[in-house]
């Protein structure tokens, strides 16, 4: 498996990045249109706002799952009995934002969802015939005033020794949704398990977009778009006392939408929760 950044400005750029996905479920575009000085402002804002007792007036509401997920009550992935180490924050447009923040974090959530739209459409335009016929609507229009569509901001505090034994920043899993939209992270450590069950670093130049599929599209593409695995792995000596923040885009289709004769995208996310007990 070999993942190599794709430029967003080349004109062969669709065909390129779909087939990247195709063959190993992640894409990672450069130069494309979400500048790096704006994501930059944002992970510094809500930096900002993890080192401050401020998240905590903003707990997670579970029945809308809105808010601030401290360490103590954040995922633990389908298969692990650790939980991940970090904290992060649950943005939706009706959902709850501290006033100072809100007007940058939904700005830029708009302009992402413009963006995953479009890369959803370079999808569809590039999927073989066997697998569009699948696709139950526009893979664009799936997500089109979707309430679902959650931006995570997500925060990886600095390890210190008081961590479970074996627990890591993310656990090896696989995204719920259609697919995420994720600006490289300010440290490194995002990996994906490749063919032969190795794991490969994700190119994570700060810039580069990383795109990858989830079980959503696995579903609905039955199965030719690969859901694969991927964690976020500690980091080590002095790279230690660093936290490290990503903006996760998982963009999620009205609840409505049917995957396949299995599944609605309803049905479909709330087995996912119950497995990961959220």
């Amino acid at each position: 498996m070999k993942l190599e950044a794709v430029d967003y400005r080349d004109p062969n750029a669709p065909a390129l990045f779909v087939e990247s996905l195709y063959q190993t479920g992640f894409g990672v575009l450069s130069n494309h249109p979400i500048e790096k000085e704006r994501v930059s402002q944002i992970y510094a804002n809500w930096q900002n706002f993890f080192n401050s007792d401020e998240k905590d007036q903003y707990a997670y509401n579970p029945d809308t799952h809105d808010g601030f997920f401290s360490t103590k009550v954040s995922e633990t992935a389908k298969g692990f009995k650790k939980k991940d180490i970090k904290e992060y924050y649950h943005y939706y447009p009706w959902g709850r934002c501290p006033d100072a923040l809100k007007q940058e974090i939904s700005s830029y959530y708009n302009d992402a969802n413009k963006l995953a739209a479009e890369l959803l459409g370079w999808i569809e335009q590039y999927s073989p015939a066997h697998v569009s016929d699948k696709y139950s609507q526009l893979l664009s229009s799936m997500i089109e005033d979707s309430q679902q569509t959650l931006l995570r901001i997500l925060h990886y505090p600095p390890i210190d020794g008081s961590e479970e034994p074996d627990a890591i920043r993310a656990a090896a899993h696989e995204d719920i949704n259609l697919i995420t939209i994720l600006p490289s992270a300010n440290e490194p450590g995002l990996q994906v398990k490749g063919t032969a069950d190795e794991w490969i670093d994700i190119p994570c130049d700060f810039g580069n977009l990383i795109v990858n599929i989830g079980d959503m599209l696995q579903e609905a593409s039955g199965g030719y778009f690969p859901s694969t695995t991927h964690r976020v792995i500690n980091p080590k000596g002095s790279d230690q006392t660093k936290s490290r923040i990503s903006l996760p885009l998982f963009l999620h289709p009205n609840p409505s939408v049917v995957l396949s004769e299995k599944y609605t995208a309803k049905s479909y996310l709330a087995e996912r929760l119950r497995e990961l007990g959220v």
